[in-house]
């Protein structure tokens, strides 16, 4: 049975043939995907298929949405016309269009593929939660989105390491059945592995979704697509997936925060520096040290590489972001910490420093939303102390926050009806725990100690 990466390569090579140079860049990537290591996983579902149709050239396609600072939404989509307009009308009733706005556009070439022209357009102010229609570009269908509500409750859908399977469509469907407000998902989306048209395909999956609902993301190892001296890393992820970091005072796409309905989220990046000297490590302790707890009572965390992880898969592959990222998680007192990249379920207790700790995150793995690597069953055992529920499994999860300080926590393996909880808790914040600073002291103070 032939390695996944090796399919990348085999693939890639079809788009090639005849090409001496692209022959030789395909060299150097099949060097470079060899030599990530892999492990065996059971057979996944098959892959997606897209057959390809003739599309009109100012079609707005592969349409998203994103949060983009207080009370406006980023829309994203692409077109084959280069010369279609950043523009996105809208208004609160069908086909009457009261706004409008213009954005920018960008374009990328990677080896022999050359995208279509992206746009990504704010619009806003907009009422919260409030039913939206638009169009993008001047032609095209009529989209709706709703923007989320300012205050609780408020309920977020959480999937990791999407891809394209049929599992992933399972996913997805019962994501949709979830009366939810944001999507989030801690890296690995669509797995194209350097074959640049799986982006496309990615984005025509996921569009009935994610241009409803706000998806708000971070990077995870599948979107690097780095190829030395040839590719840059996170080029395709950083041209489509534009997210709010100008908006949060970062100077760059792969880590932000963003602040909805009472609710701190941070998405930090797993596959860039994270040391103390590092931008994201500044960036994080200025970003912490402004959270007002009275004002977002929950702090919640995403990235791709879990820290806890009871799973025999990807042993370890954390423990240098957390030994330099977590003492300022712990001052800052984050409730809930959301991971990937281990195709399991696994939930935690309250987590500091390797043991249950009252005043430590609840660290959540989420990494099995559909890829077509298949589950990592084998787990460590014993069970460690940390470690809850854990189980390998495909699903998403949903956390509904009621108010200040009650959470509820639910997991829905795809196995069964959506209503159907395989693991499900209620979680308290740490914001009247006595865990946090007293009233008065400045967080500013703990977390930018040296």
């Amino acid at each position: 049975m032939k390695s996944p990466l090796l399919n990348k390569f085999h693939a890639a090579q079809i788009e090639g043939k005849g090409n001496p140079m692209m022959q030789l860049k395909l060299l150097l990537l099949m060097l470079v995907v060899c030599a990530t290591a892999d492990y065996v996983r059971p057979p996944p579902r098959k892959t997606l298929s897209f057959p390809w149709s003739k599309k009109p050239s100012a079609l707005p396609q592969q349409v998203h949405i994103s949060l983009a600072g207080d009370k406006h939404m980023r829309i994203s989509w692409v077109t084959s016309d280069k010369h279609s307009p950043s523009v996105v009308e809208y208004g609160t009733s069908p086909k009457n269009y009261c706004f409008s706005s213009r954005g920018e556009s960008t374009t990328y070439s990677y080896l022999l593929y050359s995208s279509g022209k992206i746009h990504h357009t704010v619009i806003g102010p907009l009422e919260d939660d409030t039913l939206y229609f638009y169009r993008c570009g001047g032609k095209g269908p009529e989209f709706q989105l709703k923007t989320p509500p300012s205050q609780f409750p408020i309920t977020f859908a959480l999937a990791g390491d999407l891809g394209q399977t049929g599992w992933t469509k399972s996913t997805l469907d019962h994501i949709n059945q979830c009366k939810y407000d944001i999507h989030m998902l801690p890296g690995d989306l669509s797995y194209a592995d350097y074959i640049q048209h799986r982006w496309d395909t990615f984005g025509e999956l996921v569009q009935p979704l994610a241009s409803a609902r706000p998806w708000m993301v971070t990077q995870g190892n599948h979107e690097k697509e780095r190829i030395p001296f040839l590719e840059d890393s996170f080029k395709s992820y950083n041209s489509r997936w534009k997210m709010p970091y100008e908006e949060s005072a970062s100077s760059s796409n792969l880590y932000y925060s963003f602040e909805v309905a009472g609710v701190h989220t941070i998405m930090l990046g797993s596959y860039t520096d994270f040391d103390e000297n590092s931008d994201q490590y500044t960036w994080l302790k200025a970003d912490l040290s402004k959270v007002d707890r009275e004002r977002t009572p929950w702090l919640l965390v995403l990235f791709h590489v879990p820290w806890y992880n009871s799973n025999e898969a990807h042993q370890g592959e954390g423990d240098d972001m957390k030994a330099a990222v977590e003492p300022l998680l712990h001052a800052a007192g984050v409730d809930l910490v959301f991971a990937g990249h281990v195709h399991a379920y696994e939930r935690s207790n309250r987590v500091y420093n390797g043991k249950s700790d009252p005043c430590g995150a609840v660290h959540i793995t989420i990494g099995d939303g559909g890829n077509r690597e298949g589950l990592a069953h084998k787990y460590i055992d014993p069970q460690p102390e940390w470690s809850v529920f854990r189980e390998a499994s495909f699903g998403h999860g949903e956390l509904r926050i009621v108010n200040s300080s009650h959470a509820y926590w639910s997991w829905h393996r795809n196995d069964d009806d959506e209503p159907v909880r395989s693991d499900q808790v209620w979680i308290t914040s740490l914001s009247g725990s006595g865990c946090l600073p007293e009233k008065g002291q400045e967080l500013r103070n703990i977390v930018m100690e040296p």
